[in-house]
This record gives C-alpha cells, structure tokens and sequence, in this order.
C-alpha cells in the first residue's frame, strides 16, 4: 500500500525537516520524504493521494494524560470512543491514567486495557497505579506493571500522602528507569475547594484552592527525585511556583520534565461567570499571573509538553454546581486548536516548538519511537489547515462526554487527517473516523 501525502508544509523537529515537501508512505512506514519538485506523481503510481496543499503536515500528537474511563465508568467515555476523540483531535497515541474501577493496579487490569487497545483507532499506553486501590496505603507491584506493558506509574487523581512510601515507588522507579507520574496535591490543605483561592472564589461564595496546595507537593516530589534518582514527570502544573521550581530541577540537572494543559494558558479565574463546573477541574484555573508564567515557561522550554488531562464525565454530573460536580474536561478535541490559536498564531511559540511539546518531547519522556516522520519511521501523521478558522462545537465531539469551557470558541487550526500506521484514521468531511 502506498500513500503520497503532496504539497504540504511539513513541520518535523525531530528530523530537522521543515518547508514544502512530499511524503511517500509504504504500508506503515515513511519511506521517502522529498521536496515537491523531486517526486514524481505520475511514476509513484499510490494507491492514496493526500492533497496537503496550503496545509501543514506534523508528527501525530501523543497525550501523556488521558481518562479513558474504562473499566468502571462506561457511561463518561470507553478506550474506543476516547480513541475516537483522539482521532478526531490529531492524536496518535495517548496514556491511559489509572483512575478506573477497577484500578490499573494489576497485570490483569493492565492488559485489559492493552487487549481494548487493539481494536482502538489510535495507539494507548496505560499508566500503572502507585498504590493498590489508589489507596495512598501499599505498593502495587510495579516491577509486574511495568512488565506487562504499562509505561509509567501515577497516582494520577491525588497525591500519595505518605511520603516514606512514595519514596519507596520511586526507588522502585527508578531501578526500572520508568516514569512517575506526578499529581501535586496536598489533599488535606485543599480540602473542599473546588477553584482558585483569591476574587473569584469570594465572589462566588465558593471554598479555594491556594497555589500552595499544589507548590507543597511539587517541592516534594522535586526532592524525593533528587534522592532517589527517578525519572520525574510533574502532571498539569498550573502555578507560577511550580514552574520556578521546575526550572530550577532542571537548572541543577535532575530528571524531571513537566506538563501543562491548554486550559491553563487559555483561562484564568477571571473568566468564570458563574457557578459553572465546566470550569471546574483539578488543579483548578489560577490568577492571570498564574497564566503568564505558564506561557513563560512553556516559551523559555521550562515546560516540556503539553497535554490534555482529557477527563470526561456525563452532562448530569457536570450540571450540578460546583460544590458538587467531579473535577475535569474533555481536551482532546480542542487541545491542537487552542495551542495553536493562542500559542502559534500569537507567536508565543512556533509551530516547530508546538510540535516539540505535543509530539517530540512526550515520546521521549515515554521512550517510544514516534513524534518524528523522517524516514524509516512509524507514520503516525497529522495534517491540519493552519488557516482554517472555526467555532468549537462540544455537540460535533466523539467523546461521549462534552463538558468543555471552551464550547464556542472560534480557532484556528483544524485537523484534516489523522493517519496511524499509515492508515487514515480521521478525515475531516468525509465520514470523520474510519
């Protein structure tokens, strides 16, 4: 099977490739990437022609933060209709958190998922709980975890609390050279918060969550890496003081790599209205300063990736307020659009150094060989139309969830075909998913 995807602005960082060139894709593999003028159409003779042209061609995107949901909460979304939205969004390959029911704190659960996985639009890699039961009380056996195919641990949903035992995962981390996860909370200095401490929270007469809830347990974990030596990933940073200290992890040479979401450079506090728990998540929407820090440190490469914390839940549960709604959106939708609108266009980052934090940098950070189309590689490929201006619409999503603060949007930056393996997986106006 052979695919020419011509004429397109090919945008690769991890083979140094960017300009105006044609790609020829042999069943799963890129086989040739040429300037336009050295392949000819008429003696390729493919089985598929993807006309790209005025359209930019990029590795496909890979989420280190997702909630599939499944096992347990089918009714919020499942591993193949997270895949569908993934599809639909640019994604190529996406990690499964362990927050199901139950857990991702067995082999057995572990390959549940990775058996769901193959049937799956897109490639899923699960992420293996700490503790068992997420319980904050006894180890899983991530040696076994890790064996069987799950590429990190995460407590992902809370923090382990117990120092001394979370200490004793990252040893066993980093004997296994595997990644932690991190999700910075101090549960017991949250408390009942449910937004940013500060105006907003007053205003609407609803309990806050301060920066320090989450600056606490970054610190805490930045040492424990130091100590132990793991490979570090902290989840979702939000705060000013997070990305300090991550820079100043980095400036000492620690293994430590952090993320953000596109909501956190998008939003602050101040653009809740109401009491609305489509802007409800965990760590919650910080100040405006907040906000420019995070663009700061994803600028000056403090930050490393950036990822979705795509986290679905039914219309009933997000219609409640927000005292007692679940934390969490659906992102991967929206996460390609708002990065580039607010990111790109802005000239905050360049489309190169996109690609570097939705592609390059999480396949390093998972050790896997993708975010790169240069020759010989897996072709997992993304092509969107730059210049294509349109509004978000939560209705038109895969997801079996829509709970979005960014539900009418208008963006740049639409997503044409998602192809995995070489197969078109996604293709705008034609059907959508195949």
């Amino acid at each position: 099977m052979l695919t020419l995807i011509k004429g397109g602005y090919v945008v690769d960082p991890g083979s140094g490739i960017e300009g105006n060139y044609d790609i020829l894709i042999k069943d799963e593999y890129v086989c040739k990437v040429l300037p336009k003028s050295d392949i000819n159409e008429a003696d390729i003779k493919a089985d598929k022609i993807i006309d790209a042209s005025g359209m930019t061609v990029m590795p496909g995107l890979i989420d280190l933060h997702v909630h599939l949901r499944e096992p347990g909460f089918e009714y919020k979304e499942t591993i193949q209709t997270g895949a569908m939205a993934a599809a639909a969004g640019g994604f190529t390959t996406i990690c499964a958190m362990p927050n199901t029911k139950p857990v991702l704190d067995r082999s057995d659960t572990i390959q549940f998922v990775l058996d769901r996985a193959k049937e799956a639009l897109v490639n899923i890699h699960p992420i293996g709980a700490v503790t068992i039961g997420q319980e904050g009380k006894e180890l899983t056996d991530i040696p076994e975890l890790i064996k069987v195919g799950a590429v990190g641990i995460s407590e992902d949903g809370k923090s382990v609390m117990d120092t001394a035992l979370y200490a004793k995962a990252m040893i066993e981390a980093a004997k296994l050279d595997t990644v932690v996860f991190a999700h910075c909370e101090d549960k017991y200095l949250a408390a009942d918060g449910v937004i940013n401490a500060g105006a907003k929270a007053e205003k609407l007469k609803l309990a806050g969550i301060s920066n320090a809830v989450e600056d606490i347990i970054v610190a805490r974990d930045i040492i424990l890496a130091k100590e132990t030596g793991t490979r570090l990933h902290l989840c979702h940073c939000s705060t000013g003081g997070s990305v300090k200290m991550l820079g100043m992890a980095k400036d000492k040479g620690l293994k430590v790599t952090g993320e953000t979401c596109p909501h956190y450079f998008t939003l602050s506090d101040e653009d809740i209205t109401g009491d609305d728990a489509n802007y409800k998540m965990n760590p919650p929407l910080r100040s405006r300063e907040d906000k420019e820090a995070i663009k700061d440190a994803l600028k000056n490469d403090v930050l490393d990736v950036i990822a979705t914390d795509h986290a679905p839940h039914s219309y009933e549960e997000k219609i409640k307020s927000m005292t007692e709604a679940p934390f969490g959106i659906v992102g991967l939708e929206t996460a390609l659009p708002i990065t580039y609108t607010e990111l790109v266009r802005t000239g905050i980052l360049s489309l190169s150094k996109m690609v570097e934090k939705m592609s390059l940098n999480p396949a390093g950070i998972l050790g896997i060989d993708r975010g790169c189309i240069g020759e010989g590689k897996v072709a997992d490929i993304v092509i969107i139309d730059h210049n294509k201006e349109y509004i978000i619409d939560k209705n038109k999503f895969y997801s079996k969830s829509s709970n979005t603060p960014f539900h009418e949007r208008r963006v740049y930056g639409k997503v044409m075909y998602t192809l995995v393996s070489g197969e078109i997986r996604y293709e705008s106006g034609s059907g959508g998913l195949s």
